[in-house]
């Protein structure tokens, strides 16, 4: 193969990333909006070592399982029963039993073969290197092409991605700039979140119309809908495909809406989820999830399948209504529970924050590099068992809090 040779700092730059960022991080954390440490006292509510009792407004946990009853059960009864956390080696050496039923019933639940991983940044670790090698698309190593916007978790493995293949990074759901890197190169893989953390969503309608007409292959992180959207959780991706083929692998979080811990991924067939265990480094080296992460995510498997759960999805939908109805932003209509409210410069995001922390609001003030530099943000999420009276006095003082900024400031 020839050798695929790149200039220092094409991919990454930490040295200018810190130059440019750091002191607004230094004001985050001064700002006691940064570096808390917390104790949870009730659903979305937790004491930080201010002594302020905050309301979690960028929680991932979108349904609030993260409190369940059954999940903290599970996770218990799955630790008594084992009698050990782990078994302390690489996962394609030696595992738990219960592991192996954990994955099964995963496969189950979303109709295709799964992979539990420790996070779903140890997923994209492990996977992509071996996507861009060509052994998932007949040892053709295929142009990998992230979207501009693709998580971070996908986007740092770029520079170990073109150590076997060309990289390329594609403008934001530009479909017709893939279009044509797909008329100009036999085999394409795309790399990018189906639900993007700082909102919006794939265009899986043209993704798929590329996959169908040029064998685009599609590896999606699904972390921010799996759970919080889809028939019995199965998220924005996997309910697209009637089956999932060999052209299509989907990672996912098991540790947001799912409510437990760990990451997944979605595979064809099981020839890829051998490749992975065997070869996947970072997926499986080490250690594999522990009896607790294990049980409490087998006892979110069965809540899935309830009434109760289709309830807490149709709970955080009606507060994504109610907060649109509040409060425009980039993201109005969308049934994502991520909200961005723009604040232009990273001053303001911080100095907005802190306020909303002092009143009993956790919220994300989100700059540079996590978003353009012009393009700071208040980022927000919403949860099922959130009230509308909360979602209203957030609303209502975020609003006054940026009015009273921009009149201090002369704006």
């Amino acid at each position: 193969m020839n050798q695929i040779t790149h200039a220092a700092n094409t991919f990454t730059n930490y040295r200018k990333v810190i130059s440019l960022a750091d002191h607004d991080w230094e004001t985050a954390e001064a700002g006691k909006i940064s570096g808390l440490n917390v104790e949870i006292k009730k659903d979305n509510q937790m004491l930080d070592q201010h002594g302020r009792m905050l309301h979690h407004f960028c929680t991932t946990s979108y349904l609030g399982l993260d409190r369940h009853p059954a999940l903290i059960d599970g996770a218990i009864s799955a630790l008594l029963k084992v009698g050990t956390l782990r078994v302390p080696n690489s996962k394609n050496r030696c595992k738990l039993a219960i592991l192996e039923q954990y994955e099964n019933e995963l496969s189950e639940l979303f109709g295709t073969p799964c992979l539990s991983t420790l996070s779903c940044s140890a997923a994209s670790a492990g996977v992509l290197p071996l996507l861009a090698s060509g052994v998932f698309t007949e040892n053709r190593p295929p142009v990998m092409a992230f979207d501009r916007m693709a998580h971070y978790s996908m986007n740092h493995l770029k520079a170990a991605c073109a150590d076997e293949t060309n990289v390329v990074t594609c403008p934001h759901n530009d479909m017709d700039f893939l279009e044509t890197l797909c008329q100009r190169n036999a085999t394409v893989a795309y790399i990018a979140d189906s639900a993007y953390s700082m909102g919006g969503v794939a265009d899986m309608d043209s993704l798929l119309y590329l996959k169908d007409r040029y064998g685009l292959f599609l590896y999606l992180d699904d972390s921010h809908a799996l759970s919080a959207v889809g028939a019995f959780g199965a998220g924005l991706a996997r309910p697209r495909l009637q089956a999932l083929e060999d052209d299509v692998l989907i990672v996912a979080s098991l540790a947001k809406s799912f409510g437990a811990s760990g990451g997944l991924v979605m595979l064809g067939n099981e020839r890829q989820k051998k490749l992975i265990t065997r070869y996947g480094g970072p997926s499986n080296w080490s250690q594999s999830l522990n009896s607790c992460a294990i049980g409490a995510g087998r006892a979110s498997i069965k809540l899935h399948r309830t009434a109760e759960f289709a309830g807490l999805q149709k709970k955080l939908q009606v507060n994504i209504r109610h907060f649109d109805s509040l409060i425009r932003t980039e993201q109005q209509g969308s049934n994502m529970a991520i909200r961005l409210i723009r604040c232009g410069d990273a001053a303001r995001a911080n100095t907005v924050a802190v306020a909303l922390a002092n009143h009993g609001f956790f919220t994300c003030a989100v700059f540079f590099p996590v978003v353009a530099r012009d393009k700071a943000a208040i980022r927000i999420t919403l949860r099922a068992d959130m009230t509308p009276t909360l979602i209203r006095d957030f609303c209502d003082l975020v609003t006054d809090l940026l009015r009273v900024h921009d009149r201090n400031v002369g704006c």
